[in-house]
Parts: C-alpha cells; structure tokens; sequence
C-alpha cells in the first residue's frame, strides 16, 4: 500500500540522527513532505538532502525544542514555506547515565537538561503547532520509551525515567482532549535501539547490551528502522480509530 501519507506534511524533531532521521525517511517514502528538525542543523539539512536524492519533499530546519519561543517562530516558518503541518513527531530527546545518589550537582544538572528536551520540549512543539494539526484533523506521535512504563535495572538516570512516563501521560491526556478536534494522538515506546544516543555505551559495557539481549525475546537490538513501520501506521489512516496508546516496538522486552 504505497503513499500511505500523501498529501501530508509532517515535522519531525530529532529528525537528524537516529530514529528521526530512519522515520523522516519513511515518512517520505510513503509521499509526505518532511520539515526536518534537529538542534543540529547540518544533520536536518543532510536528512532532508537524502529524502530528496531518494525523490521526495523536505527541508531541514535548526531547533531546539527547548526554547518555547523558537518552537512558536519554527511553526510558523515551515507553515509559509512548506505549508500546514498534518503530523506532527515528537522525538528530539537526551539521556544521562549519572545515578541519584551521585554528586547532587550533577544529578540536578541531569534533570533540568533532561525535562528541557524530553518533557518541556514535547510540550512546546506541541503548543506551537496545535492550531495546524486541529484544522487539518491531524495525528500527532510522540517517542515514549521502555521507561515509560518501568525504570530499567541499570545505571541510568530517574530524570529520563520521569520524562518519558510524562510522555506518555501527555499524549492520554491530548488524546482525551482533542479527540473531539479530529486530532490523534499516540506514542512509540522503543526498546533498546541502536542508535548514535547510546553509541558510547554500547561500545565500552558489552555487559549492558547482552543484558538487554537477554532479556529481549526477539534477541537482538533494534535499529531506527524498527520504529519506522509504527510511525508510519500511527500517522496514516490505517489506524483512524487508535489514539491515546503506546505502541511498543521493544523486541517483546516487556513481555518477560
């Protein structure tokens, strides 16, 4: 079923690397044009210059979903140079691997660094493009996590645990609320996924990752192009009636 999002625009943050960059691809594929957004503006610039060597429609657009005001001005840019966004991914996302009970500096560092781009900037790309996606009756995909749902048996850090449980509260509660505008809402929730995110652990705690192996019934880690399939059905018409859920894509690691 070819062109499944025709006719669509989407913004993707995070869409520089990783999963974004993999579901701006798809998106692509599937014929919506892509607004590329990324706090690393050469790396939205080369995603959309794949999508068009591939013979799609994008552009790259520098942001940091973390200042309200910019997400507010980048709504309205890519709506008179591309047009009015109909889905809307919320993936820009950081992590810390600092433990709680470590230095208290850095551990409140940790938390606002991680709220700022988790949480605050779901909540402030959201804002800004809501007005375009309730008049187009649009579908709005949020990147939750395995840890929306527990914390991991690892050192990592309760900020990112906090944000991505509030991921998930965000999009139930938009769901619930703009149901009634026409308006979608839904989450991914990734397992382990290779990704340049955790890069630096993957290649200095081979523990870490065979632990996760484990643990994942499918035995593998997952790729960015593992996520793309539930981001292509959670913004196409194939799932015109889902919205409030999380459609986990973690290899089946929360099944045991």
């Amino acid at each position: 079923m070819p062109n499944l999002l025709h006719n669509h625009i989407a913004a993707i943050t995070g869409a520089g690397s990783g999963i974004g960059r993999a579901i701006a691809l798809g998106y692509a594929r599937e014929g919506a044009q892509v607004a590329a957004l990324d706090v690393n503006g050469e790396a939205a610039a080369e995603t959309a210059k794949q999508i068009a060597a591939a013979g799609g429609k994008a552009k790259g657009y520098t942001l940091d979903v973390s200042k309200r005001e910019d997400c507010a001005a980048m709504a309205k840019t890519v709506e008179r140079e591309i047009g009015a966004v109909s889905i809307l991914v919320n993936d820009a996302g950081i992590t810390r691997r600092n433990a709680f009970a470590s230095d208290a500096a850095a551990v409140a560092k940790d938390w606002d660094e991680i709220m700022a781009v988790n949480l605050d900037g779901t909540f402030n790309v959201t804002l800004a493009f809501l007005a375009q996606l309730r008049a187009n009756k649009g579908r709005i995909v949020n990147l939750g996590s395995l840890q929306s749902f527990v914390h991991l048996r690892t050192p990592t850090s309760a900020a990112y645990t906090t944000s991505k449980h509030g991921v998930l509260g965000f999009t139930k509660a938009l769901a619930a609320e703009l149901g009634k505008d026409g308006v979608r809402v839904n989450a991914i929730g990734p397992g382990f996924i290779e990704t340049p995110l955790n890069e630096k652990v993957r290649a200095t705690n081979p523990d870490l990752v065979k632990m996760f192996i484990d643990h994942t019934p499918l035995g593998r880690a997952g790729k960015p192009e593992d996520i793309v399939g539930p981001a292509i059905f959670l913004a196409s018409d194939l799932s015109a009636y889902v919205t409030g859920t999380i459609l986990m894509a973690d290899g089946g690691y929360r099944t045991i």
